[in-house]
This record gives C-alpha cells, structure tokens and sequence, in this order.
C-alpha cells in the first residue's frame, strides 16, 4: 500500500506537475530565483551550480518530486537535506534561512509552472488557479518559512508577484548565475538543447527583468518564441502520459533510493507540519 503523501492524485498540482515538459522551464524559474539579490548572491559564493549544473538540477527536481509526489517521510527527509545546506548559506546582506527570500523562490516555481503549464495545456479556471497556489505554497513552509510570510491567496499574490518583479535591480552576481545556467558547460549531448532553452528562457521570462539582463528580444525572436510554444503545444500533450511521466519516475526512483539509504543508517525522522 503507497503511504500518504502531503497530495493526492485528485489534486491539482500533481496533475500540472507530472509533466515532465516541465523541466525544460527550469532555467526560467532559476533566473527569476538568483534575480533577488540576496537568492542571487547566496548562488553565486556558496552553490556547486557553476561546478555541476546536472547534480544541482537533479537535487532540485528530487525536492519537487518527493513534495509533490513522494510520501510525507519521504518529502521531510529530501527537505532536510536541502535545509541543511541552506544553513552554511549566509553571508553579507543574505541567508538562505531568510523567509523573505525563500517565499520569492517558491514563488517563481509557482509562477513558471503555471503560465508554461497553460501555454501547453490551455488555460486554468480560476478555482483551479487558486487550488495549484494554495498547494505550492507548501514549497516556501518546508524551507522555514512561516504560511503567514506569504500571499494569503492568487489576488494577494499578483499583487507581490508584481511589486518584487519591478523592484529588483541585478547585480553582478546574478547575471553569472544566470550566464552559467544558460551558457555552461554540459555533456556534448545536450548543448543543442541549450539553444530552445534559451529561447523559452527568454520568452518565459517578465519585463523589466529581460531587459535589466540585456537579452535581445525583438520580433523575429518573439515569433520563434511562439512557434516553439506552439511546435510543443502541438505535439507534448498527444504523447501517452506514461512517456509523459518518465522525468517524474526516474527521479522519484531516486528518492526511494536516498530515503532508504538514510533509513538504513537509522536517522531520527519526523515530519514537519505544513498547515
């Protein structure tokens, strides 16, 4: 029998989340985070990012998967290890336990998610818009931050979505994160990806901040943009849900992996209360 979750398959979020078209939003949702100068900075002096950008996105996706996905002993345990190395991230101006910081992060996960997930799928209704914020907004309380720290509903948070987009001035730390996770270097293999990533990056990613980041962006580029959204609105949602899937199940194999190597060394587990 599976064990509870933190979600249902009922829910919303696991029904937008199960998409593994998904990760190719990823690098969006990365720059609008390290686009707060303190996420920004905290990136650039402590992260293993420009080292090894597969090992980090393969941490973030297994925290995203055993939330969304796992167990709640399985979604504590992935989170205990992201809050353990959050606790080394501090430094002057910035801490990575700041809640501030961590309700932006969750934020942008909400945000990409959503306008990527529409552009493919179709638009939402505005219950089911309000269902997928209020159970994302989990992602920010398993980091420390407290759910009164964040917007109380979809209204409140257009509202603080907006305000933070307009009041961030880059620094020079955030556009090497954002250089790196655009322009590193990977495996042979996947470095023709990086092209239409960094198309739907730019195409994905709000004003002022695209243009604070210096990315030419003019007609030509906007109509690529949209062919691309429209190649993958096209094709992506006619695959069978079951290829759909694989990023989800690959990683979740991994979570299994993790949580029983943890158990086997017989840590203390307690679940965190995400009310």
């Amino acid at each position: 029998m599976t064990e509870p979750g933190l979600f249902h398959d009922g829910d919303i979020i696991r029904k937008i989340t199960r998409e593994g078209i998904l990760i190719a939003s990823g690098g969006a949702a990365s720059i609008l985070q390290t686009s707060h100068p303190g996420v920004g900075q905290g990136v650039y002096d402590h992260s293993y990012t420009f080292k090894n950008p597969l090992g980090r996105l393969q941490n973030t996706m297994e925290w995203l998967y055993a939330v969304q996905f796992g167990s709640e002993e399985e979604a504590e345990i992935i989170s205990s290890f992201a809050r353990r190395m959050h606790d080394t991230v501090n430094g002057p101006g910035y801490d990575a336990q700041d809640a501030e910081a961590q309700v932006w992060v969750g934020a942008t996960l909400f945000d990409i998610a959503l306008r990527f997930y529409q552009a493919l799928f179709g638009s939402l209704s505005p219950d089911e818009v309000e269902e997928f914020y209020q159970q994302t907004r989990v992602y920010a309380q398993l980091m420390g931050a407290p759910a009164e720290a964040q917007p109380q509903d979809f209204a409140e948070f257009k509202v603080y979505y907006r305000k933070q987009l307009d009041s961030f001035e880059l620094t020079e730390a955030s556009r090497q994160v954002a250089h790196q996770l655009l322009y590193g270097d990977l495996p042979l293999h996947l470095r023709p990806g990086l092209v239409a990533i960094r198309l739907l990056t730019a195409g994905l990613m709000p004003e002022p901040l695209r243009t604070q980041y210096g990315w030419k962006w003019n007609a030509a580029r906007q109509r690529r943009f949209v062919m691309l959204v429209n190649v993958l609105r096209i094709v992506y949602p006619r695959l069978p849900l079951s290829v759909r899937t694989l990023p989800r199940e690959f990683y979740s194999r991994n979570i299994r992996k993790k949580v029983e190597r943890v158990k086997k060394r017989g840590a203390r587990i307690s679940v965190r209360s995400t009310a």
